[in-house]
């Protein structure tokens, strides 16, 4: 065990893994930007009664944001030397 307070080593491959997992979450914010007017669409037609199968779309966008975000600042933390006391 390390005593408190000394650095972890970083490897390369935890830099570029942080990396790629931030450009996919600003990946998924610009698609949500653009396809904003396709979402709204979609949820007023779910509301119309016309698509009940379109009520799980937010849903699953939230759950994929959740999961690429949460582990790109779950490694972004890491990659900075903060972690959560034990």
């Amino acid at each position: 065990m390390t005593p408190p307070g000394t650095p972890v080593p970083r490897s390369p491959r935890a830099l570029v893994l942080t990396l790629v997992l931030g450009a996919c979450s600003a990946g998924l914010y610009f698609l949500l930007f653009l396809f904003s007017d396709e979402l709204t669409r979609l949820a007023s037609a779910n509301r119309d009664g016309q698509h009940q199968l379109y009520a799980f779309i937010p849903l699953a966008v939230a759950l994929v944001f959740s999961l690429v975000h949460g582990a790109f600042t779950g490694h972004f933390w890491d990659l900075l030397g903060f972690r959560a006391k034990k």
